[in-house]
């Protein structure tokens, strides 16, 4: 890909995220000849070992990037799910070519693989700043004024949102969050665990109508990703901004005393890198403000019942930076990168289906129904996203 030709060169880019988002948009703009710097309040790029999932459009995204070789090494390879009863008891095994997992080019690698990828891919041609954030943001006619946490205080053209789903940035320009978070009627918790049943390369799935547990292994032996995740009609916004608060919430909504389920309560009270939170998504009427504009899940967080987060945020991160490489102006570059994302972003918003997928089912109905194809060892109801996954054609900004 040549260099992008623009009206006006070494306008400065602010980028607040380090995960994903963050720096795959710092990748392209720096590739169409942008200044990028990345501010990122963690000491280091965020990693964690559960899978995340690449597809569609933005299998074609990686590949632009010239980093679809090292992925396709980190891909993890699922030989079966193992789906239990709610006494405990299996209702299947299933191979992953029953269940079309990995089928097709769909890449599924750990989280760390994918931010280490991704950081190594632009860490040499951009400014990053760990262990800092973005304090405060004033337009000014000359540009964003960016004062920092460390106190240090920079002025940019342009500032970029890609801090995740509770995003501080957005805050600053739009307000508080809640407008814009819609709650999909759960809650989670992830969490690693030993691998105390020995799983290599699967995963166990248990659930009622209402609650579910899963333990993944991404490899052989070495830890596990232990997932919960539960029905409740009220979003407890308050609990899940108070750590104690969160593991009590948590444990008393999975009280029973059936095959995994007491001990991965107790290792999620005990686990270091516990992550609790709603399902939600992020839908907002407008990406940007001024000279500020949100990617990824800032802006239109699809949820992880969608399994498109990520494939969202990459895309959307190489649709921004093209906007911006071939606009003079940020506010048309903007308008026109809302123009591109925003029928591909609903369209995979909706694959969330009120909580309600083939794997998970939300209902009775949906679960029996699901437990009836599984013990006849039938495939699964078909998956409803492929027309969604690949539904955006990538614009070619050279």
């Amino acid at each position: 890909m040549a260099e992008t030709r623009r009206p006006h060169r070494n306008r400065s880019v602010l980028v607040s995220g380090a995960s994903i988002a963050g720096p795959a948009i710092a990748y392209w703009l720096h590739r169409h000849g942008f200044d990028v710097t990345v501010v990122e309040k963690a000491g280091s790029v965020r990693g964690g070992g559960y899978p995340i999932d690449i597809r569609g459009t933005a299998l074609e995204v990686v590949r632009r990037m010239n980093v679809l070789p090292r992925l396709q090494k980190a891909h993890v390879n699922t030989d079966r799910i193992t789906f239990v009863d709610t006494d405990g008891s299996t209702i299947a095994a299933l191979s992953a070519e029953s269940m079309a997992i990995g089928a097709g080019q769909d890449l599924e690698v750990q989280r760390g693989d994918l931010t280490e990828t991704l950081y190594d891919a632009v860490r040499e041609s951009v400014t990053f700043l760990f262990n800092d954030s973005v304090a405060a943001l004033d337009d000014r006619p000359d540009g964003m004024e960016a004062t920092f946490r460390s106190g240090a205080r920079h002025t940019f053209d342009v500032v970029i949102g890609a801090d995740g789903i509770h995003s501080h940035t957005r805050r600053l320009v739009f307000g508080r969050e809640e407008p814009f978070h819609h709650y999909l009627g759960s809650c989670f918790a992830g969490f690693t665990v030993p691998n105390h049943l020995g799983l290599s390369h699967e995963g166990m799935v248990w659930n009622t109508p209402s609650r579910r547990a899963a333990l993944y292994a991404a490899g052989s032996g070495g830890q596990v990703f232990g997932l919960l995740s539960f029905r409740r009609p009220d979003l407890p916004f308050d609990v899940l901004r108070d750590p104690g608060a969160q593991r009590e919430l948590v444990a008393a909504a999975f009280p029973d005393v059936c095959w995994e389920i007491p001990r991965m309560v107790a290792e999620m009270r005990a686990a270091e890198d516990l992550f609790v939170d709603a399902i939600s998504q992020i839908r907002m009427t407008q990406w940007s403000q001024g000279r500020v504009a949100l990617v990824g899940d800032a802006a239109y967080a699809p949820s992880f019942l969608t399994g498109q987060g990520t494939s969202l945020a990459l895309v959307g991160a190489y649709v921004l930076a093209g906007e911006l490489a071939t606009h003079a102006d940020h506010t048309e570059a903007f308008d026109a990168y809302d123009r591109v994302m925003r029928p591909f972003a609903a369209l995979n918003q909706k694959l969330a289906n009120g909580g309600d997928t083939p794997l998970f089912p939300a209902t009775e109905e949906s679960l029996q129904e699901r437990n009836a194809a599984l013990r006849a060892l039938s495939t699964l109801p078909a998956d409803s996203g492929d027309d969604a996954y690949s539904a955006l054609a990538l614009p070619d900004y050279e």
